[in-house]
């Protein structure tokens, strides 16, 4: 938790360790991307240091028994680039090791939410404007065959699907 001053007005932000890690120092202008959660009894404003990292908290939402907290226990207990990794390989062994997580929810959120996390890659990956996907977001081989199909269906030649998706 962090308190955020904004033209006088502190307002409490729930941030990931991840998050917390990049912060200034205190005093010091901070720029977040703040996903707000409005419940019965509250209004929650999460807190971002990548448009990434809060991406993947909406996406961590779509999954069946996740919330907000699991989501951001999630986030602090597994790198950025390792969850979605985890997620486009469906690697529950990796998921586990975030706090809250036991085997089956594990399954339950790669089965959820592979297709999504193959289609947040794909977004990353055309937003870097390169050829291959950083290292971080390197998808395994069983979901190359899927890029390849994705990127035909939104109007590639084969040969350029084929060629981004292994490099």
């Amino acid at each position: 938790r962090l308190v955020v001053d904004v033209g006088g007005v502190g307002y409490e932000v729930l941030v990931s360790l991840q998050t917390f890690e990049h912060l200034p120092e205190e005093g010091k202008t901070v720029s977040l991307h703040i996903r707000t959660v409005v419940r019965d009894d509250a209004f929650l404003l999460y807190g971002f240091a990548t448009p990434l990292e809060k991406e993947l908290f909406d996406l961590l939402l779509r999954a069946n028994r996740v919330g907000p907290r699991l989501a951001q226990a999630m986030l602090s207990g597994v790198a950025t680039g390792t969850l979605l990794r985890a997620l486009c390989d469906s690697d529950a062994a990796s998921l586990r090791r975030a706090p809250g997580v036991g085997a089956k929810m594990a399954e339950r959120i790669c089965l959820d939410l592979r297709e999504g996390a193959v289609a947040l890659a794909e977004r990353e990956h055309a937003a870097l404007g390169s050829d291959a996907l950083p290292a971080s977001m390197d998808v395994g081989a069983g979901v190359v065959e899927q890029l390849i199909s994705a990127l035909e269906n939104l109007g590639y030649a084969s040969a350029q699907a084929e060629r981004v998706a292994v490099s």
